[in-house]
Parts: C-alpha cells; structure tokens; sequence
C-alpha cells in the first residue's frame, strides 16, 4: 500500500520512511506543504500522514485545499499541536484521524493500517479471499490452516489484489500502489512477482494459484472463485 508522509524534520523523515518501509509500505515523503498539496493531489495514496506546522503551507489549509477540491483520501494528522480545540479542528476540517507528538511508532502504524481497511470498506484486519487468509495485522498468508511465507512487496501485492478481489488491476496501479518514487520498478518486476507468487500458492497446493489470473492486455485479477 502506498502512502505520503508531509513532515518537515528530516529526523522523523527518516525514521518514519524506515519505519513503515520495513512494514511493507511504500512511502513517499515530502518536507514542506506547498509541496505535498501537489503530491496528494497527482497521486492516489492509501493513506497521508500530515503534520501541522510545515513551511510553504500551513497543514490545515493544505488539508482544507484537499477537501475543496474533491478529495477523499484518509488523512491521518501527526502534529505536536495537542489541545483539545486543535485536535477538533482538525478533525473538522476532514481528518480522518489525529495523533500528538510524541507518539508510538506502533500506534501510529495500527491507525495507519484501520484507515487503510477502510478506504477498501473493510473493519477486519483478516481478507477471506480465494481459499487464502491474508492477516493484514500479522503480515501473514495462509490457506487451509498451512502459513505461506511471502516477502514483504509480494505480501503487499497480495494483499492490494485480495482489497480490490473480482476487480481486473492492472500493472501501473500495482506499481502505483507498491513503490514509492525513489524506487521506482524495472518494466517486468511486477510481472516477476506475480509469477514468484503463484508458484509458491502452487507448492503449497492452494486453490489461490487458479484464482489468481493474468488478464492479458489488461492486468490482473484475484478471484473468489475461477472463471
């Protein structure tokens, strides 16, 4: 899943990147606010992370530009500002969520992860999809009561193809939605993927190998059941 984080010290760029890389997010991350309105506005992310206080512009107006101009993405506010009358403003002008500084990088990724659920209107951190059991909260697949291991960006793929299950997606929202723009893929890496995917589905003996089909031209589909 994919994400913006607009935050202007480079110490909690760092680490929030490092944090939320090692998750199996992608993250793209931009330091003042005049900036990341663009970001969030050309790019579709699952989920932004937006401090306050940010040269260029202000993150209630950067957040009060998004919801004038049409846009739903979940909106997570991390910011030092900690009163009660801040924390309902920002609530009020369209956050999603509002954490204070300082804060648990744990907190913060299990809010991260209930916005992400609910962009694709989904409360239970567990996907039932194709015979396979994706825990979005323990990073883990499994089928049949047997554990599947994946790597983190096969995890991912998985899981944005089970979201968005009977839904035809196609490489470029894959790649969209997996890397970030600094690691931007080579032309056949999320084909290579999905290859390595469905051969470790097939040595476990899952009925998710038939599930998962390539849609030729188009992209790819995780079925509920095969067609």
């Amino acid at each position: 899943m994919r994400l913006l984080l607009i935050e202007d010290s480079p110490r909690l760029q760092e680490s929030l990147s490092a944090g939320f890389s090692r998750a199996g997010y992608s993250i793209d991350v931009v330091g003042d606010g005049t900036r990341g309105l663009a970001f969030a506005k050309r790019e579709h992310y699952d989920a932004i992370i937006l401090d306050l206080m940010l040269p260029g512009m202000d993150g209630l107006d950067l957040l009060r530009e998004l919801r004038e101009g049409g846009s739903d993405a979940h909106v997570l506010i991390l910011t030092a500002r900690h009163s009660v009358e801040e924390r309902v403003l920002g609530l009020r002008r369209g956050a999603d969520d509002y954490l204070t500084k300082p804060f648990s990088f744990d907190e913060l990724l299990a809010r991260v992860e209930a916005l992400v659920r609910r962009r694709y209107q989904s409360k239970d951190p567990c996907l039932n999809v194709a015979g396979l059991v994706i825990d979005s909260a323990r990073k883990s697949v499994s089928s049949d009561g047997t554990d599947l291991r994946f790597t983190n960006r096969e995890f991912r793929i998985l899981e944005y193809l089970a979201c968005r299950s009977g839904q035809v997606v196609t490489r470029v929202e894959i790649e969209d939605h997996i890397y970030n723009e600094s690691n931007l893929p080579e032309s056949n890496t999320v084909e290579s993927a999905i290859s390595t995917i469905r051969r470790k589905l097939r040595e476990a003996g899952s009925v998710a190998e038939h599930r998962l089909q390539t849609r030729h031209g188009l992209g790819y589909c995780l079925e509920e059941r095969s067609t």
